[in-house]
């Protein structure tokens, strides 16, 4: 999977775990969802920061996908600790999530099972505003990674500010964020 990330220099795209971890992402995906190589423990996990810290995950998906979303992620977690077991970092998950976030318990008491990439989602950039992307995955033949590629439809407003993102990149987004104040 490396090897055809290294090959998308001008699409978002990004490893995750099972567990939502990024593993890697280039510097389109950078630019998008931010640099998340800084966390550690269970904070790797989006799934956890979704539920742990929902003012700064959730701010990148429109409010009316929010509760999908939500859903998704538990319902995938729960798909990664059925495939690997009950002494796994997932059940540790399980566990903290349910004693920090009451949403999570009970979305997690409603037994739901899947993965969560939508084929289609809006993101929301902190400077570019709402981009629609369609969401490409390719799963390791043991379902532990995935790869996710975003990609928007040729000359489309998404499109273009995906092009923005490759070419500017997360240095000139942040710099003027700090200039305002606001990162």
């Amino acid at each position: 999977m490396l090897r055809v990330l290294d090959r998308l220099a001008d699409t978002p795209a990004l490893i995750i775990s099972a567990l939502g971890e990024t593993l890697v992402q280039n510097e389109p995906a950078q630019a998008l969802f931010g640099d998340v190589s800084h966390y550690t423990g269970l904070e790797r996990s989006e799934v956890y920061r979704w539920f742990v810290r929902p003012e700064t995950e959730r701010r990148r998906y429109p409010e009316h996908d929010r509760d999908r979303q939500s859903r998704a992620q538990v319902a995938s977690l729960r798909a990664a600790l059925g495939a690997t077991g009950p002494n796994s970092r997932a059940t540790e998950l399980v566990r903290e999530l349910t004693r920090k976030s009451p949403e999570f318990a009970a979305l997690w008491d409603e037994q739901e099972i899947h993965r969560r990439f939508a084929d289609h989602k809006t993101l929301i950039h902190p400077d570019l505003g709402e981009i629609e992307v369609d969401c490409q995955v390719l799963f390791t033949e043991d379902q532990s990674q995935a790869l996710l590629v975003l990609t928007a439809p040729p000359r489309s407003e998404a499109a273009g500010k995906l092009e923005l993102l490759a070419v500017l990149g997360s240095q000139q987004f942040s710099g003027e964020r700090q200039q305002q104040g606001l990162g």
